[in-house]
């Protein structure tokens, strides 16, 4: 497994994102910010992270990859990336229905700070009635990690 820096379009690997952000509007507006970390393993492309400014914005690790160390060995490439750009708190939004991901930041470390209400809605540009495990997707829950 090989975490490397892209720095193609970001169109090649816009599906990537797309596994971990439904709206198509939003993902238009930061998809060409910050940086991009791509895991290859192989000549197979199984994840990504996207850091911008303090912030995780974007990561996800392709569903038959998933629960072998991809993301974990991500998020320890991206707190060392923001360690090195200065950066002391690295934060991360989730949804709030995905206890999968709760769960998974904060075995990397993070801890819960905010919430935030009804960001995954239709006038944010999500599709309605998204669920996650049986629970609505409506919330947005904020994690940091001091660095």
């Amino acid at each position: 497994m090989r975490i490397e820096r892209y720095e193609g379009p970001r169109d090649a690997v816009r599906w990537l994102f797309e596994l971990a952000d439904d709206s198509a509007a939003l993902l238009d507006g930061y998809l060409g910010e910050g940086v991009v970390l791509l895991v290859r393993d192989g000549g197979e492309l199984v994840g990504h992270a996207q850091l911008v400014g303090d912030e995780l914005t974007n990561m996800a690790v392709v569903a038959g990859r998933r629960g072998q160390g991809v993301g974990a060995a991500l998020v320890a490439a991206v707190v060392e990336l923001a360690r090195a750009e200065g950066v002391r708190t690295l934060r991360v939004g989730t949804g709030a229905a995905d206890v999968g991901n709760l769960r998974f930041y904060q075995r990397q470390g993070f801890r819960m700070r905010s919430i935030e209400r009804d960001v995954f809605i239709p006038a944010n540009g999500y599709p309605e009635g998204i669920f996650v495990d049986g629970i609505e997707l409506r919330d947005r829950v904020w994690l940091d990690r001091e660095l």
